[in-house]
């Protein structure tokens, strides 16, 4: 139970992060040499080292404010038993943003998906080794 806890914890800071911009939570998030995928979104694909600044720097300039829900959260354990220092974990989301309208006020963006997660057991705690962002449908965008 508690290493489904800890995972739980590392989605929770993964959309803190992201919705409030606090871009050094990203870093309990991922391993430094993570693989990142946000191709499906508009995104880039590249190492976590080269994707956090990516997201400091064009988040803000589309999006005013983000707000994430995660949803239903199913892990894989490496060999299939919890206890494993690996696992595979799907996280479903939804992630409406205001943006603006382009006539002095703001419209609402949203992403529905999942977020599929490499995760493994380091020594600070659980973190993913890979991110791909799977987009099952947009609205507003």
């Amino acid at each position: 139970m508690s290493d489904r806890l800890e995972i739980a914890d590392v989605l929770t800071r993964y959309t803190r992060a992201i919705d409030f911009g606090e871009w050094d939570l990203l870093d309990t998030v991922f391993t430094p040499d993570a693989d990142v995928d946000y191709t499906q979104s508009g995104g880039i694909h590249d190492t976590f080292a080269t994707v956090k600044p990516w997201l400091a720097e064009m988040l803000p300039a589309f999006f005013t404010t983000r707000m994430h829900t995660i949803g239903q959260v199913h892990v894989a354990w490496a060999g299939g038993e919890p206890g494993a220092d690996a696992a595979e974990v799907t996280a479903y989301f939804d992630n409406p943003m205001t943006m603006d309208d382009g006539q002095g006020g703001t419209k609402v963006a949203e992403v529905g998906g999942m977020y599929l997660h490499s995760m493994v057991r380091t020594p600070a705690g659980w973190r993913s080794k890979q991110l791909v962002e799977r987009v099952i449908w947009k609205r507003g965008i």
